[in-house]
C-alpha cells in the first residue's frame, strides 16, 4: 500500500482526462493519470478529426492525443498504465485500488469515457477478430477490395462507413430505423459516396460464418415487410454508439439509466471532491472539444477545492 497521499488523481486519458491533467499539473498538483483499458479513448481509434480548433486543415486522433499527453508530462503530469479494480468514494481521502496497487487521493476526476456497443448476438460475439470489428481505423486495410457492412445510424456510423470507402469495393450501411440521427452534414457525404449503400429498416439476425471462424454474410429482416435477407459482405464494422465506463461507481455517485454519471453546474457530483467530465457524462454533445471543456473545468474545480480545504 502507497504511504503517499496524491492532491488528485484522474482516470482516463482520452481528450477530457488529459486537459484535466494539462491543467492540474500546471498548477503544480503532480496528477496522477490512470490511462485504462482504451488508453487516448476514441480519439486514439480515430483517422482526421477536422473539427477541433487550430488545426485548419485537421489532425489525426493519434497525433492529436500524443502531443497533449506530451504536454501534460512537461508540465509534471505522472502516467501509469492500469485498470481501476475499486473505489471508494466515502473514505477520505478516496482510495482507488489499481491493479494490486491501493492509492489514496484527496480529490478524485472521473474521465473514463464510454466504450463501444455491441449487438449482443452469440454469432457476433464469436467473430470479434474475424471479421467483425468496432474499430475501421484498426481494420479497415483488411478489407481492401471486399464488401462489408456499417450498423448504425449516427454521425459514428457515418464516419465508419465513410473512411471503410478507402478500402473496401463496397459499403452497405444497415439502419434499424428510417430516420437517422446523424448531423445533416455527416449524412450528406454519406449519401453522396458512390460506394456507400444504404439499407434503412434493417436488423441483422445472425452474423454467418461462425464455423469458418470468418464472416461470409448478414442475415437480416426488414422490420417493416418481414421480409429476410442475406447479405454478403467479409466485415461487419459497429458504429452504433457507447456504454459509459462507470459501473464501476454504481451506488456511490448518482447514474443516468443508460449509467451516464450524472453532474451539476457542469462537471460536479453529489460526492464532495470527486468530479466527472468527458463522455462519462456527457450523452448530449460528445465532441473532442467539449470532453476537453469539462476537462478544463474538473481541472479548475480541483484546484479550488484542495485551496479551500488547506492545500
Amino acid at each position: 500500500m502507497s504511504d503517499t497521499i496524491r492532491d488528485t488523481v484522474i482516470l482516463g486519458s482520452g481528450c477530457a482526462g488529459l486537459t484535466a491533467a494539462i491543467y492540474t499539473a500546471r498548477a503544480n498538483l503532480k496528477p496522477l493519470v490512470i490511462e485504462g483499458h482504451e488508453p487516448g479513448g476514441q480519439l486514439s481509434i480515430t483517422t482526421l478529426v477536422e473539427n477541433f480548433p487550430g488545426w485548419p486543415e485537421g489532425v489525426q486522433g493519434p497525433q492529436l492525443i500524443e502531443n497533449m499527453k506530451l504536454q501534460a508530462t512537461r508540465f509534471g503530469a505522472e502516467f501509469r498504465v492500469g485498470h481501476l479494480v475499486s473505489a471508494d468514494l466515502s473514505k477520505h481521502p478516496i482510495e482507488l485500488k489499481v491493479g494490486s496497487e491501493t492509492i489514496h487521493t484527496r480529490t478524485l476526476i472521473i474521465a473514463s469515457g464510454a466504450s463501444a456497443r455491441w449487438l449482443g448476438l452469440p454469432s457476433e460475439h464469436a467473430l470479434i477478430g474475424h471479421g467483425v470489428s468496432s474499430c475501421a481505423t484498426c481494420d479497415g486495410f483488411f478489407f481492401t477490395g471486399k464488401d462489408i457492412a456499417v450498423v448504425g445510424g449516427g454521425d459514428s456510423a457515418m464516419e465508419e462507413a465513410l473512411f471503410l470507402t478507402r478500402f473496401a469495393n463496397k459499403v452497405s450501411l444497415l439502419h434499424r430505423r428510417d430516420q437517422f440521427r446523424a448531423s445533416r452534414i455527416m449524412l450528406d457525404r454519406a449519401i453522396a459516396h458512390p460506394k456507400i449503400e444504404f439499407h434503412a429498416n434493417t436488423v441483422i439476425d445472425e452474423v454467418m460464418g461462425v464455423e469458418q471462424k470468418e464472416v461470409t454474410g448478414l442475415r437480416t429482416h426488414n422490420t417493416v415487410t418481414g421480409e429476410e435477407s442475406i447479405l454478403n459482405v467479409s466485415g461487419m464494422f459497429l458504429g452504433i454508439g457507447h456504454i459509459p465506463n462507470a459501473k464501476m461507481f454504481e451506488g456511490q455517485i448518482d447514474l443516468d439509466e443508460d449509467g451516464y454519471i450524472k453532474t451539476h453546474d457542469y462537471v460536479f457530483t453529489r460526492v464532495p471532491g470527486v468530479y466527472a467530465c468527458g463522455d462519462v457524462q456527457d450523452r448530449r454533445y460528445r465532441q473532442a472539444i467539449t470532453a476537453a471543456g469539462t476537462g478544463c473545468m474538473a481541472a479548475l474545480e480541483v484546484e479550488k477545492y484542495l485551496e479551500e480545504h488547506g492545500r
